[in-house]
């Protein structure tokens, strides 16, 4: 496409000699623009998966892929659906649960929760929860009177292990002197940690016989939690499980109960994104600036070649080589750079934590033990084929006056 001797001109007209000082200036903040820009869009992009990816193995992980609730009700024959549910292939587990809110009170503190009853077994059998515990034992996850909360809300309620608190109930008890509410005192025999503040400060877990006796429920659960092989079929698996157990039971999917949360993450990655582009897009202009001042400079040059042959797509194809240059090696630069940051963030985080002598990202706000990074093979590719389409447009105008310019007045008054 572009012969040797274009090609050798083009390079030379990108060396800098000492009158051309400054266009050389524009030339070189141009190319680290878009390195810059490139770099810090795969950067940025990579961390932003990782936030997503850690958000949503912690909240998948703490609860299921969907939720089958009964439209009669609670759900008397919650074993003989759950067997149905895990007996289909795409169906990792199924867990009868009953799900409610309470007022937890303890030591003068209160902090509202979310009582969640589960059995011992199926809570071992998530790894999540599982692995999440940071004191007491599932050995003594069992009986009516006994519950595990998080790290936080044991802090909120200044409960212990083996201390106890009571959970008011909205739902109220008739007696002789009228309603009234539901209390019930409950011992902790585990305190786990998610590292999600919600979790960690809202979520109470008790036995399921205890949340039946608990939310007047007896032999039966309010919802049964699947957690499927993969989080992305669940259409498919709604449509499988629907046909499986029925019409008199709705399935509701992850998204449609997150979908205000991931919305909002997916969001703030597409504005984060536009926002970011505007770097690569100035060091655009910075190439169209650059560009027009070297065919200014140049306008003794182009009528030389003009008259000794060379014809108009030459000279065009001469200043575009020379301005794409820029763009080229300066998105190669910001991809290799962009990349190995991605790859390397956690060690860059603790290179700079002893080079400044502070915490970046502390564990205590974020609650992160390491900073996420995923790099996405569709980000990178998009990143970087609109800096070389940028690159390319931001060369076209300049290439075209200098294709356009007429020799015979470059001339007039040399």
């Amino acid at each position: 496409m572009f012969s040797a001797f274009e090609r050798m001109v083009a390079m030379r007209y990108l060396r800098a000699r000492r009158k051309e000082g400054f266009i050389s200036v524009i030339a070189i903040f141009s190319f680290l623009g878009i390195m810059l820009g490139v770099a810090i869009l795969i950067i940025v992009m990579a961390v932003m998966n990782g936030f997503r990816h850690d958000l949503m193995d912690r909240i998948l992980g703490f609860n299921g892929h969907l939720m089958v609730e009964s439209t009669q009700g609670p759900m008397t024959n919650y074993d003989v659906v759950t067997q149905a549910v895990r007996s289909l292939t795409m169906v990792k587990s199924a867990d009868p649960i009953i799900q409610g809110f309470a007022l937890a009170t303890g030591n003068n503190w209160s902090n509202g929760v979310q009582v969640r009853g589960m059995r011992a077994e199926d809570f071992k059998a998530r790894p999540q929860l599982a692995n999440s515990l940071i004191g007491g034992s599932l050995d003594k996850f069992t009986g009516t009177d006994v519950v595990m909360i998080g790290d936080h809300l044991a802090q909120n309620l200044h409960v212990g292990l083996g201390g106890e608190f009571t959970l008011i109930s909205p739902n109220t008890t008739t007696t002789m002197v009228g309603p009234v509410p539901r209390i019930k005192s409950y011992t902790v025999v585990g305190i786990f940690k998610v590292g999600q503040y919600d979790y960690d400060n809202s979520y109470v877990f008790m036995p399921l016989e205890a949340a039946q006796l608990y939310f007047k429920q007896p032999q039966a659960a309010s919802d049964i939690e699947v957690v499927l092989d993969n989080a992305d079929h669940t259409d498919a698996a709604i449509g499988a499980i629907k046909a499986r157990i029925g019409p008199q039971f709705r399935v509701v999917s992850w998204e449609q109960l997150y979908s205000t949360f991931f919305g909002a993450v997916m969001v703030e990655r597409n504005v984060m994104f536009l926002i970011l582009a505007l770097i690569i897009l100035v060091a655009a202009f910075n190439v169209i600036s650059g560009q027009i001042m070297l065919v200014k400079d140049k306008g003794r040059d182009i009528a030389i070649l003009r008259t000794m042959g060379a014809t108009r797509g030459m000279i065009m194809r001469i200043f575009l080589l020379s301005g794409a240059s820029i763009g080229v090696v300066g998105t190669a630069a910001g991809f290799v750079l962009g990349l190995v940051f991605s790859l390397n963030i956690e060690s860059v985080r603790q290179f700079m934590q002893f080079l400044l002598h502070t915490k970046l990202f502390p564990e205590e706000v974020y609650f992160l033990s390491q900073l996420p990074a995923i790099v996405e093979p569709g980000d990178v590719i998009a990143v970087v084929l609109m800096a070389l389409v940028l690159s390319l447009l931001a060369t076209l105008y300049p290439s075209w006056r200098a294709a356009r310019l007429d020799p015979v007045e470059a001339l007039r008054y040399e």
